[in-house]
Formats: C-alpha cells, structure tokens, sequence
C-alpha cells in the first residue's frame, strides 16, 4: 500500500536487491497518510549512483 502511495507522488531508485530508495519527504508523507513502513537506513552515495546505474561498481 506504501509504495503505490508513494510511487505515483515521488521520484524514487530501485535497487537490484528490490529496495526502493524515496526522499525524506515521502516518509513525512505516509506519516500524514498514517501509513505503515519500515526503514532500514539511510542509502548511502553509492547506493544511490547504483540505484541510478542499475548495478554496483566493481571494487579496485
């Protein structure tokens, strides 16, 4: 129920795992909705580049 609130009012990242990264405002926005979810952390930089490229980068 979250995520189709969610989607069709935010930009949003899909992780290869499946995990969906959403600015900090959808989660003020499911609060108002009194909407249950869950989270699991704050996405760091390069989970947000590899959300945007579709893969992780290879370590050197």
């Amino acid at each position: 129920m979250a995520l189709a609130f969610l989607l069709g009012r935010f930009s949003s990242r899909v992780m290869k795992s499946g995990e969906h990264i959403f600015p900090e405002a959808a989660l003020e926005a499911l609060a108002d909705q009194n909407i249950p979810y869950t989270v699991l952390g704050k996405a760091t930089y390069e989970q947000q580049v590899a959300a945007l490229r579709g893969t992780f980068p290879t370590p050197v």
